[in-house]
């Protein structure tokens, strides 16, 4: 075995927590197009190096390494991090996820792509769009008179209508259009005009020119709102049938003629703003589309929040402009001759969408826009943001603003080069260095090295349940399974599939299923009743079949993480339903502590990497009864987190807790289990283990009188047990 003698918590940990805070720049493959909550790609590089690799990570990570022959399956592979991992490694690698997003995205991942055909491409589709909608993303300066400065966002203000007196108002649920973060001062919108107020105290913030007191207070208080003319306490949706409507009060625009002048530059719209809305409107009126989807939004969880909005069908989520702007991309793309060229621009197209709708929001302190799955859900805010749809060049090239096609034609180029160039991070002191390691490369074939040896792909758009593959044929299968939990990825991504599947035609390879949306996705879901023996079920069937695939000893790993037990109790029934044991659970950050769906909810950002092989040995020392044993053991693992520079909260406790008693709980339940109990039965067995060992309560209260071995005095526990336990290893 190898991970469990190679692997180096703190060493990966301290890659993993930098990657993590900006993961494109570590991985920039991630940005062909969105796809949620990726592990870190330097954790499943370290746990492929540490058990083919034959050394100790530190030793080989910097260097090219080649594995030809190792053949390395992910069977919920989602994003693809494990597959691409491995495959720059040089392996052989099999995937499937049963969402068809999924699979191509992966797939465009690691196909290989011509840059300078699609470099010529994205000219060629920058001049069109700019010939043809450019004029709409045009505002007159105040401040120079320049009558074509290029708008950053458009800014939108949903309105209601009053069941009373039937007048309608604006739905600000506060005043303030930008923080003094990144703006020399606060921006307030004046109640009564409209118009936008510098102000140095928002606690004070004086009146408007018009004489009404400013505020930083809105209307819409937890979803209620007295109406500005009569009074009467209107409740949301605040409107009658169908969706909401809006009111473009405010824009955001670049003026290079004002370089060197601090903070942003903003505006209330004027009389020629306002007529390029109409110009959109009537253009898109006067089209017929051939690319705009009509599906209607389909029943769910998160769907559910669209519904009560009075959204029924996807085009209805986008306003005018979006669609005009849209069907002309769509138009150009339909024509490319070169099949893998216009792939490429769909798979842009479908991530340009997540910035081109009328449910991105925007951050005030940031001063950007935040694209619709910024919190993994279809949020419907009253203030939103509409981008430009081409997108903004400085004079240096690089993008100003968000959510444009030069900000998605840059970021694929990026992602694209790195499949022939990958490189990795290391740091002397706080110097960043990038380090290229030639020899590696992501793909089936290298375009730059055509006798480079070539790997095996076999992506599919399948249930992992009923994959066919030989007994004995994996060397290792990676994965990281979904958040057992309301994290609904086919349905948020059914949002993107609509138009991709519109644009490709729906008998285009990959594109056959009609919605990403299946019965058997590994989600909680209380829309189509999938339980916790619902997931419980698909996970061991998912990982019964790995393990049969598996060669004797080889290795199944996998990140997991959760704030409750029972989605523990799932993890274990897989694993010893699958006939597995495991011999290491091994923390590591895995997610980014300041994401908006993380910050300030005590959730962790610590998964654990359960690694699990159905023969070999474990660590004597890894093994314990009580809570006691697992403080020292867990004092050691924080050490080497703090040392890498995490700074572990109860969150991140409790779920190495989970991680390690659930490990146990294994360990002690393997040889006698009976598979073919009923599900609820299992998980009550598992439970009550886990509940035998330790509970996290009191794991967390011995932790706090722990001397860890750098401090303990001679003669501690630690020199007990080794005294006790001579051998290093236990073989199962």
């Amino acid at each position: 075995m190898s991970i469990e003698q190679h692997y180096d918590i703190a060493f990966v940990a301290a890659l993993a927590l930098r990657e993590k805070q900006i993961q494109q720049s570590y991985r920039p493959i991630i940005a062909v197009h969105k796809w949620f909550a990726r592990r870190p790609g330097t954790l499943f590089r370290s746990l492929l190096l540490s058990e083919f690799g034959g050394r100790h990570v530190s030793e080989s990570y910097y260097q090219a390494n080649s594995f030809e022959g190792i053949t390395v399956a992910d069977p919920l592979m989602g994003g693809g991090i494990p597959l691409l991992e491995a495959n720059r490694l040089g392996c052989n690698v099999i995937g499937t996820d049963i969402n068809p997003m999924a699979a191509w995205i992966v797939h465009e991942e690691i196909d290989a792509l011509d840059l300078a055909a699609y470099a010529a491409n994205a000219d060629k589709l920058l001049t069109h769009l700019a010939c043809e909608l450019g004029s709409l993303y045009k505002t007159r300066c105040p401040v120079t008179g320049c009558a074509d400065a290029d708008v950053k966002y458009f800014l939108w203000v949903k309105t209601g209508t009053c069941t009373a007196c039937e007048k309608s108002f604006d739905l600000f649920p506060g005043y303030v259009l930008a923080e003094d973060a990144r703006h020399p001062s606060y921006v307030l919108v004046c109640p009564s005009c409209g118009d936008l107020n510098e102000v140095a105290d928002p606690e004070h913030p004086g009146s408007c020119d018009c004489g009404t007191a400013l505020t930083t207070e809105g209307i819409v208080k937890r979803n209620k709102c007295a109406c500005p003319h009569c009074g009467h306490v209107n409740s949301t949706p605040f409107h009658g049938e169908g969706p909401p409507s809006h009111r473009l009060f405010a824009i955001e625009y670049h003026n290079p003629e004002l370089k060197g002048r601090p903070g942003r530059l903003f505006k209330k719209p004027d009389a020629d703003d306002l007529a390029r809305v109409a110009q959109a409107e009537a253009a898109w009126q006067r089209l017929r589309p051939s690319f705009v989807p009509d599906d209607l939004i389909p029943a769910g969880d998160e769907t559910s929040r669209l519904h009560r909005w009075g959204y029924e069908r996807f085009r209805e989520l986008f306003n005018p402009r979006q669609l005009l702007a849209l069907e002309t991309a769509a138009r150009f793309i339909a024509e490319i001759p070169d099949q893998r060229q216009r792939r490429a621009f769909a798979t842009n197209f479908s991530d340009l969408l997540r910035y081109q709708n009328m449910l991105c929001r925007y951050d005030t302190m940031a001063l950007k826009s935040l694209d619709v799955f910024s919190i993994h859900g279809f949020p419907v805010g009253y203030i939103q943001a509409e981008s430009n749809f081409l997108g903004i060049r400085n004079g240096n090239g690089f993008p100003v603003g968000s959510g444009g096609w030069v900000n998605i034609i840059d970021k694929y180029a990026k992602a694209k080069r790195f499949c022939t160039a990958p490189f990795e991070v290391a740091f002397q002191g706080k110097k960043k260095i990038t380090v290229p390691i030639t020899g590696e490369w992501i793909g089936e074939h290298n375009p730059e090295h055509p006798d480079a040896h070539p790997r095996m792909v076999d992506i599919r758009c399948a249930s992992a349940t009923t994959i066919d593959l030989p007994p004995h044929s994996l060397d290792a299968v990676f994965t990281d399974p979904p958040y057992y939990g309301m994290v609904q990825y086919g349905e948020l991504m059914h949002f993107c599939y609509v138009w991709l599947r519109k644009l490709m035609g729906g008998d285009f390879p990959g594109l056959e299923l009609e919605t990403t949306c299946h019965a058997e996705e590994l989600t909680g879901n209380d829309t189509a009743a999938r339980d916790i023996a619902h997931f419980a079920e698909g996970l061991a069937a998912v990982y019964s079949r790995m393990a049969a695939a598996l060669k004797p000893g080889a290795p199944l790993a996998f990140t997991y993480h959760h704030n409750r037990q029972e989605a523990y109790l799932a993890a274990a029934m897989a694993i010893l339903d699958s006939g597995l044991t495991c011999s290491a659970s091994l923390p590591c950050p895995a997610e980014m502590g300041g994401s908006i769906h993380i910050h300030g909810t005590g959730s962790s950002i610590v998964d654990t990497v359960f690694v699990c092989r159905n023969r070999g040995t474990t660590p004597r020392a890894q093994l314990f009864h009580d809570a006691t044993q697992l403080a020292f053991i867990m004092a050691r693992e924080l050490d080497d987190l703090r040392a890498a520079g995490m700074k572990p909260t109860a969150g991140d406790i409790r779920c190495i807790a989970f991680g390690h008693i659930t490990r146990m709980a294994i360990w002690n339940l393997r040889r006698l289990w009976d598979a073919r109990q009923p599900t609820e039965k299992k998980l009550a067995i598992i439970r009550a283990a886990m509940d035998d060992i330790a509970t996290v309560d009191d794991v967390k209260t011995r932790l706090e009188g722990v001397q860890t071995p750098q401090s303990a005095p001679a003669g501690g526990l630690f020199a007990k047990q080794e005294q006790q336990e001579p051998l290093d290893a236990v073989t199962f």
